[in-house]
């Protein structure tokens, strides 16, 4: 074996520093996820709770298996918009009867589960996830539709719900809608093109108009359940598989289906006999330093994050600012590419192209740790080749077939954030530590960048360049980049699936291991020109 030592000093100033910083913003995210669970907030969950239904959270609780984990993704969709954080659904993957499936459960303390411009983005993003990695498809359907007044961001977009049902079912992977409540005009055909459908006598309403929608299309007089109740959908239109007599009994149900998946994962499975990391997670906290200037060593991580703290080093002593090597991961073989100090030379592209290209000759899933500043610039590295060298890497990430999931640690800045497997280029998962930075360059730089485009511009005008303009210029623009960057900001953008505690990564990667498992791993020789 190839244990890897740590140099943590967890007694060190420095280390006491970090871990304190990396708490404090721990702290701000939980804070976030807090407004999440809270939902349309406490006026609108107590009217829910009155009328004797389960929160979305309940719902997820009961339907998984018991002390199994929910893996929730994207909770802060939606964060910094007009719109509640979460996005009015709540998604995931969870083990029902020992399926993994994807869960897709409306809100309906959040505008009666309507559907609004984020929480479509979201179900979108867990529907893709899905289906690259053939998970079964669980909607617990409660929703008003449309949320009406965004309609021209939800319609045209929101087609691709349905679309993706169906290509589920063709692909032989199982789809299930367990209807709660209201699930209407659009909604309706959730449940429509969904293969097995649970519906809650009583409760469960779908049609695709309801009564004052017929009432002013036809001038007919109708009624909630002979128009869409479950008793109806059950006895005359078929619809519904299955009549529950409450919520309980619908997610009871919705367990047996899937019992009768008879479901089987094409991806080879993990080594059974394996060992947690040498050195504690928890040190985690204290690796990463507050100033992202200050580079850190991958290794610590990779040391707290694989099985038995093992990993062989591939090329240790070429292109060193980028860490290559293979391990385990809760018994599933993966590469790891990991950045040591930020920046990307000729060298490390190079390293990394190779390393691609071996791990899909062995079919080898990559886990990318970001910490990268972008490819190294300047006349030197220029003549070098910096840009076809780079060029390798990002044609060997782009068309590598091998499942990748990344995690952005620290800096994940400009073509170095496409090269090391960044949101565009479809990683399987993407998750990003409360100490992430994402932009086209760091904030000093980019106000550095305009300051000097402007003054170029004022001497080619032959204008004298004010100075106190350009110090306010690059104050606001670094504040600006600064806020944009920040993980919180881009989670609410949907640009990852979640942030995560630094001590949960070796957990959170061996659920998106075994999730990707369902689907067959096979890597490819494929790859486009490499531009030498």
């Amino acid at each position: 074996m190839t244990v890897l030592k740590s140099m943590v000093d967890t007694s060190a100033e420095e280390f006491v520093t970090n871990r304190d910083a990396m708490l404090s913003k721990l702290d701000e995210v939980e804070g976030e996820h807090a407004k999440a669970i809270e939902g349309g907030g406490a006026k609108y969950v107590a009217r829910h709770k009155e009328r004797g239904k389960l929160l979305a959270r309940e719902r997820i609780e009961l339907l998984i298996d018991e002390d199994s984990p929910f893996l929730e993704l994207s909770p802060l969709a939606a964060w910094g918009s007009e719109y509640r954080v979460g996005g009015s659904v709540v998604v995931g993957i969870g083990v029902v009867e020992g399926v993994e499936c994807m869960l897709i459960a409306n809100d309906p303390t959040v505008k009666g589960g309507a559907t609004n411009p984020w929480g479509l983005k979201k179900s979108l993003r867990a529907a893709e996830i899905a289906e690259r990695n053939r998970l079964p498809v669980i909607h617990l359907v409660e929703s008003g539709g449309a949320d009406l007044p965004a309609q021209k961001e939800i319609f045209i977009p929101g087609g691709r719900t349905f679309h993706n049902l169906t290509r589920s079912s063709a692909q032989r992977v199982p789809t299930v809608s367990l209807v709660f409540g209201s699930s209407t005009a659009g909604g309706a055909y959730l449940p429509g093109m969904s293969d097995y459908v649970v519906m809650v006598a009583e409760q469960a309403k779908v049609f695709l108009g309801g009564p004052p929608l017929v009432k002013m299309a036809t001038g007919e007089e109708s009624d909630d359940e002979s128009l869409g109740g479950a008793e109806m959908h059950a006895r005359s239109s078929g619809l519904a598989d299955f009549l529950a007599v409450d919520e309980e009994d619908a997610i009871r149900i919705g367990r047996s289906i899937v019992r009768r998946f008879n479901w089987d994962k094409l991806g080879p499975e993990p080594r059974r006999e394996y060992t947690g990391p040498y050195y504690d997670p928890e040190e985690l906290l204290g690796v990463v330093p507050n100033d992202l200037k200050v580079p850190f060593d991958p290794k610590e991580v990779i040391a707290r994050v694989v099985d038995g703290s093992d990993f062989d080093e591939f090329k240790p002593l070429y292109g060193n600012s980028l860490v290559t090597g293979w391990a385990d991961i809760h018994g599933y073989p993966v590469g790891i590419l990991a950045n040591a100090r930020g920046v990307l030379f000729s060298e490390e592209s190079q390293k990394a192209t190779q390393f691609i290209q071996l791990a899909n000759q062995t079919d080898t899933p990559l886990v990318f740790l970001h910490n990268t500043t972008g490819y190294m610039v300047g006349k030197e590295y220029e003549q070098l080749g910096i840009i076809k060298h780079g060029a390798m890497m990002i044609n060997a990430v782009s068309n590598s077939t091998v499942p990748h999931i990344s995690v952005l640690m620290g800096a994940s800045y400009g073509a170095g954030h496409y090269g090391m497997c960044g949101r565009a280029y479809d990683p399987r998962f993407l998750f990003a530590w409360p100490s992430a930075k994402s932009a086209v360059m760091g904030p000093q730089q980019l106000a550095g960048v305009l300051s000097i485009v402007a003054r170029e511009s004022a001497a080619g005008r032959g204008e004298t360049y004010d100075e106190d303009n350009d110090a306010a210029m690059r104050q606001a623009v670094e504040q600006q980049i600064e806020a944009e960057s920040l993980p919180m900001f881009l989670s609410g953008m949907l640009y990852d699936d979640g942030i995560i505690d630094p001590r949960d990564t070796r957990t959170v990667l061996g659920m998106s291991l075994s999730s990707i498992h369902n689907a067959e791993v096979r890597g490819t020789d494929r790859f486009g020109v490499f531009r030498m």
